[in-house]
C-alpha cells in the first residue's frame, strides 16, 4: 500500500491508501524507491520474486525471478541502473533491473551460513556485511570488475545480529547497526589500503529492533549534524543524532557538499526507455527548504482501487452547521458555570457573616 503524507505532516489518521500494489503471493520483505525516476519502486517478498511498480499506474512493470531462495537485501546503485541483491542460496548478484539480466554474481562472499547484507558504495564497488565459518561477524569490500576476492574484509565480532549497513556518500562513511545490538559501528570508506578504515564506536543501554535513517536534507545543518538514526525500542521511537563538534558558525562545506535533492532526474517512461541519470544536486548551504510537494495522482489503476475520499460541499455544509451548534453549546455552559460560580461566591459570604 502506498500513502500520502500531506505537507505539513499528519493531523488526522488515514483509513484509506492512495494504491494498493498487489503481484506478491507472500509477505514483503523488502521496499526500495529508485534513486532517480519518479514513482518507479522495488518490491521483494517472501515468494523469492523481485517486482518493479510504476506507482504513478498503479501497475507491475517488471518481474524478476532470478532468485531460487530468499531474498536478504536489494540495493540500487546512485544512478539506478543497477540492482545488487544479496540471497539465501549464498550469492550476491548483479541484475540490470529493465531486463532481469544477472550482469556478474559472486558465491559466498562470507563464508557463514548467517544473512548477508551488501550495498553500492559506488559505481565500482559494493560493501557486504556476513559472517566466517566460526559465526564471526564480518564486513567486506568488492571491486565489482573483479569478485574473485575481496580489496578488504575485516573481522568484528562475534554477536549473532546481523549487521545492516547505511551508507553516506557525501561523506564515505558506512555506518553497521546490528539487530538486537545496542552500539552503531562507523567506518570511512577510501580508495587506499585497507580501504575501510574504522572510525569510532556509539554505545547505548538499550538494544535495537530496527534503525531508520534520515536522508541528509533532513538534518540539521547548523548543528554540524551529519547524520541521524530513529531507533526502534520495544515501545518507541528514539532519534540518534551525530554532529562534529565546530567553533566556527560558519557553513560547513567539508561536511556539506552539494547532496541528492528529492526531485527526480527521470521520469518512469524515461527510465524503463533505458535512459540514465545521476540524481539532481542541491546545496544545503542557506539550509534545506521542501519545496512543495507534488500530489502523487494515479493516472491509471489496474487494480480499480479508490482514492482516499473527498469531503464535497454538501457534507462541508453540514459539518459547519454542526461545529457552529457545538460552539454555541459551549457558550452557554460557560455562561451557566459562571453564574454557578458566583451564587457559590455568594452563598460563602453569606456562612461567613
Amino acid at each position: 500500500m502506498v500513502w500520502e503524507i500531506p505537507d505539513g505532516g499528519l493531523t488526522r489518521s488515514l483509513t484509506e491508501p492512495l494504491v494498493t500494489l498487489e503481484g506478491h503471493t507472500k509477505r514483503v520483505g523488502i521496499v526500495l524507491w529508485h534513486p532517480t525516476a519518479l514513482n518507479v519502486l522495488l518490491s521483494a517478498g517472501c515468494d523469492n520474486l523481485i517486482m518493479i511498480w510504476d506507482v504513478g499506474t498503479g501497475q507491475g512493470i517488471i518481474s524478476i525471478e532470478t532468485h531460487p531462495d530468499l531474498i536478504y537485501s536489494a540495493a540500487w546503485n546512485l544512478s539506478g541502473s543497477l540492482l545488487c541483491t544479496s540471497c539465501k542460496d549464498k550469492k550476491i548478484r548483479l541484475i540490470e533491473p529493465r531486463s532481469g539480466r544477472i550482469e556478474a554474481e559472486k558465491e559466498k562472499p562470507h563464508e557463514g551460513s548467517r544473512p548477508v547484507r551488501a550495498i553500492f558504495v559506488s559505481d565500482d564497488q559494493i560493501l557486504t556485511t556476513g559472517f566466517s565459518r566460526m559465526s564471526e561477524r564480518q564486513v567486506a569490500l568488492w571491486d565489482l570488475k573483479s569478485l574473485g576476492e575481496p580489496l578488504t574484509l575485516q573481522e568484528l565480532d562475534t554477536s549473532s545480529g546481523v549487521l545492516i549497513p547505511f551508507f553516506d556518500p557525501d561523506t564515505n562513511v558506512v555506518y553497521l547497526c546490528g539487530k538486537g545490538d545496542s552500539s552503531i559501528r562507523y567506518f570511512e570508506v577510501t580508495d587506499e589500503p585497507p580501504y575501510v578504515h574504522y572510525l569510532s564506536l556509539y554505545s547505548s543501554k538499550e538494544s535495537q529492533r530496527g534503525m531508520g535513517y534520515m536522508p541528509k536534507r533532513g538534518l540539521e545543518v547548523n548543528k554540524c549534524e551529519i547524520a541521524r538514526f530513529y531507533k526502534l525500542h520495544e515501545r518507541k521511537c528514539e532519534p540518534i543524532i551525530m554532529t562534529v563538534p565546530r567553533k566556527s558558525d560558519l557553513f560547513q562545506e567539508d561536511l556539506y557538499p552539494d547532496t541528492v535533492g528529492p526531485d527526480p532526474a527521470l521520469t518512469a517512461e524515461e527510465w524503463l526507455g533505458g535512459k540514465n541519470a545521476d540524481p539532481l544536486l542541491i546545496s544545503l548551504r542557506e539550509g534545506y527548504a521542501p519545496s512543495k510537494s507534488r500530489e502523487l495522482k494515479v493516472t491509471k489503476n489496474v487494480l480499480n482501487t479508490r482514492l482516499p475520499k473527498r469531503v464535497g460541499s454538501n457534507e462541508a455544509g453540514t459539518q459547519e452547521s454542526a461545529l457552529e451548534q457545538i460552539l454555541g453549546e459551549i457558550k452557554q455552559l460557560k455562561a451557566t458555570l459562571q453564574g454557578l460560580e458566583q451564587r457559590v461566591a455568594e452563598l460563602e459570604q453569606k456562612a461567613a457573616n
